[in-house]
């Protein structure tokens, strides 16, 4: 008899600690208390602004009116291959991409960040780790087969570089480059013409292992780092402080630089840098 009773409460606190365990998983990092009241894009505070937008005598055309008598880019034929939201980029545009992503990395390196090409199919672990899963599931590519993810940003692959391991020399600084591939559920209705909110992107991502106690320190000089990118090549920009309701489930704090659009005639997201604290570091 005790037996059988031992059995079925062993069967209770296990199903009970796997629930536990489940709500835990969907508990976000705290927002740091400068990060402003709010739950989307427009809650986010101004915090300053860098050059002044400019002003034409005509009407400035977006990125696909200016590509289209060049066929730079073209999204007709990749949506009959892959669907709405891809885009081949084509010629000089494709070359221009790449040496943008060449351009940063060079600057990256020259402080000190080391360059890595990671994995971008990874697994549940290093999802969970850096916290997109649980709570992103529903903007994840799942290759089921495999039991793999594919990486919606290469900061999945370089925090997990370190997975399991105890880091003594800090800082540790890395510059990744991958593809990158996001279901980008729920996105209808924003604005999303040409190659904004696509499912396949590209991008040079910064990550940083650090000590507590330089965690903010370390944040900043991110985000100065992204403005001197973004002022060499002389975009006008503001930079925000993103509200707590629209911070990812890792960030405890987040700052956008957002650049002019002359198209669009509004500033519009290009970089984004986060604060994690020991949110990744604990789940890793």
């Amino acid at each position: 008899e005790l037996k059988a009773e031992l059995q079925r409460v062993e069967a209770e606190h296990e199903h009970a600690a796997q629930r536990r365990q489940e709500l835990l998983d969907r508990v976000p990092n705290p927002p740091d208390p400068s990060a402003p009241d709010g739950i989307t894009d427009e809650d986010a505070v101004e915090v300053r602004r860098v050059g002044e937008p400019p002003s034409f005598p005509f009407q400035p055309k977006d990125h696909l009116d200016l590509a289209a008598g060049h066929e730079w880019i073209d999204l007709e034929r990749a949506a009959r291959i892959s669907g709405a939201r891809f885009a081949y980029r084509v010629g000089e545009v494709a070359l221009l991409e790449l040496a943008l992503y060449r351009f940063a990395l060079d600057r990256l390196v020259s402080k000190g960040f080391v360059p890595v090409l990671p994995p971008v199919l990874v697994r549940e672990e290093a999802m969970y780790g850096t916290g997109f899963l649980p709570t992103d599931e529903v903007n994840i590519y799942r290759i089921e087969r495999d039991e793999l993810y594919l990486t919606g940003t290469s900061e999945v692959g370089l925090a997990a570089f370190h997975l399991g391991e105890e880091l003594d020399d800090l800082p540790r600084r890395y510059a990744g480059y991958s593809t990158n591939g996001r279901r980008e559920s729920g996105a209808a209705g924003k604005d999303t013409r040409g190659m904004f909110r696509v499912h396949q992107f590209d991008k040079v991502e910064m990550f940083v292992f650090t000590e507590p106690e330089r965690s903010a320190e370390e944040h900043d000089a991110l985000l100065a780092i992204e403005e001197e990118l973004v002022q060499e090549v002389g975009l006008p920009y503001r930079v925000v402080n993103v509200a707590a309701g629209d911070l990812g489930a890792s960030a405890s704090k987040k700052y956008d630089i957002e650049a002019w659009f002359p198209g669009q005639r509004r500033y519009r997201e290009i970089t984004s840098t986060s604060n994690t604290t020991d949110y990744q570091a604990r789940r890793l």
